[in-house]
């Protein structure tokens, strides 16, 4: 057993250990996410099943695997109906990240902020004003909310009170705070679905509780009936007792959505979460074992085509061209599980060509595969061409006709123009009589001296010049005369 596993650790590639890495952060992502937003039930579930299925793929239990990748994939569906709003704002944090946020100086700035909104909060709950203020975490907040007016003025308690002050158009609506800037004012909040456990919870409430279940942003609602000041966050609502512990909770809110730390990211990083970092780098590893790991290899065999680069357009390939061959490729099956058979070619480079008969040999460096698989067989492993260099000669276009001209008529004259086309040959036809024929011109059906648009056929291996490459058809011109009587 050690011996075979000693010879797994020493067949590891960089690739295996970038994989291990990437899905390993894949995973602990998402563990962070089921700890921090879902339900651990849910958790532990997918994790049975998997454990199930697991099992069942190594003791190669074909009707159990079928029947769990089945149920995967419609879990999978049930899984993004049931938390689309909490995957939605997983998504969004993650396109944030390494984008250019707007710093703030929060040193400076926050512990103002913290002292105009809490002051402000008790003077309108000593007045039973109702007010709803919303201060931005992380997360964005544009499409939670509705209506508005865009403000962008400083923070300050003259600007909160007037903003809330009864007779203003948009008091009954809540403002919206990001650093040290109102930016909204009069919004209306997504209203929670989840208020059976508070009791007799106002629009402004429910409104909070709403905005907090799906972003990061803390809510702080003056009730007017009441004169009490609530925080809505992450999910939770709280009363809380006066300007005081109103104060204390803006602090600790703005320290950890800012936090002030001489740590390194990469310290932090290791530091937090550590037990769902560790549990995502055990099952990335048992992914790899089961899934990634390359043991054995097999062979498959592959039709390809064969595609001929740099030949110059005064030469050409002449019948028969042999436009395919097989591949015999060697690797494990999991590579051949990520291959694209469709990416498979024989490129074949043409620009050292020479006039008649040669033999190309296919060697391995014709194929673009992946590293990991190789060429071991070519059939066939050489192929015969014959080349031939173009020539232009100047060709008559010959009239072909069928029936008779209708009754009482006759042709008096039939001309085609242009008369003659360049086309481009091989040299061993240079002296051959050819010609280029219109299709069957039907005569039975003129009874007047006309114009006739009749395509042409070429012979197979006639060429074109830029210039005649689009001219597929002539004007031919009828004379029709009537016989006397």
């Amino acid at each position: 057993m050690i011996p075979k596993i000693w010879g797994i650790l020493q067949s590891l590639r960089i690739q295996d250990i970038l994989d291990m890495a990437i899905t390993a952060t894949m995973i602990s992502v998402v563990l962070i996410w089921f700890k921090d937003r879902a339900s651990r039930f849910v958790l532990v579930g997918i994790s049975l099943l998997g454990l199930i299925y697991l099992i069942a793929r190594f003791f190669q239990l074909y009707l159990t695997t079928i029947v769990l990748q089945s149920f995967f994939a419609i879990f999978l569906f049930v899984l993004v109906v049931i938390f689309q709003e909490d995957l939605r704002r997983f998504f969004e944090r993650l396109a944030m990240w390494g984008g250019i946020r707007k710093k703030i100086s929060y040193i400076t700035s926050h512990h103002s902020n913290t002292e105009i909104i809490s002051q402000t909060a008790a003077n309108l709950a000593r007045k039973h004003i109702g007010a709803l203020i919303v201060i931005q975490g992380h997360d964005p907040l544009d499409r939670h909310l509705q209506g508005g007016t865009r403000l962008d003025g400083i923070v300050s308690q003259s600007l909160l009170e007037s903003i809330f002050d009864p007779h203003s158009i948009g008091h009954d609506g809540a403002v919206v705070i990001n650093g040290n800037r109102v930016v909204q004012f009069g919004c209306h909040l997504p209203l929670s679905v989840a208020t059976n456990k508070y009791n007799n919870l106002g629009l402004r409430h429910t409104a909070a509780l709403g905005l907090s279940e799906r972003s990061d942003a803390i809510c702080i609602v003056v009730s007017e009936e009441k004169g009490s000041i609530s925080i809505a966050q992450g999910e939770v609502l709280r009363e809380v007792p006066n300007a005081s512990a109103l104060r204390t909770a803006l602090e600790s809110f703005y320290a950890s959505s800012a936090p002030v730390s001489k740590k390194s990211p990469l310290s932090r990083f290791l530091k937090e979460n550590p037990k769902e970092k560790l549990l995502a780098i055990v099952l990335a590893c048992i992914l790899w074992f089961a899934f990634g790991y390359q043991g054995e290899s097999v062979r498959r065999d592959f039709i390809v085509p064969i595609e001929y680069l740099n030949m110059s357009s005064e030469w050409t390939i002449e019948e028969p061209k042999i436009i395919e061959a097989k591949l015999t490729l060697m690797g494990p099956s999991q590579a051949f599980q990520l291959l694209n058979p469709a990416t498979l070619k024989i490129s074949l480079n043409l620009s050292q060509i020479h006039e008649g008969r040669q033999e190309i040999l296919l060697t391995r460096e014709m194929i673009n595969n992946p590293s990991n698989i190789s060429v071991v067989g070519i059939k066939p492993g050489q192929i015969t061409l014959v080349a031939s260099r173009m020539v232009s000669i100047e060709v008559p276009i010959k009239i072909i006709t069928e029936n008779a001209p209708p009754k009482g008529y006759y042709i008096q004259g039939l001309t085609v123009l242009p008369p003659s086309i360049e086309i481009f040959v091989p040299s061993r036809l240079r002296y051959a009589r050819m010609e280029i024929k219109t299709e069957p011109i039907d005569l039975s059906k003129i009874n007047t001296t006309r114009k006739i648009d009749a395509k042409l056929i070429y012979p197979p291996e006639v060429q074109f010049n830029r210039d005649n490459r689009d001219i597929s058809s002539a004007t031919v011109i009828a004379k029709i005369g009537k016989i006397n009587k």
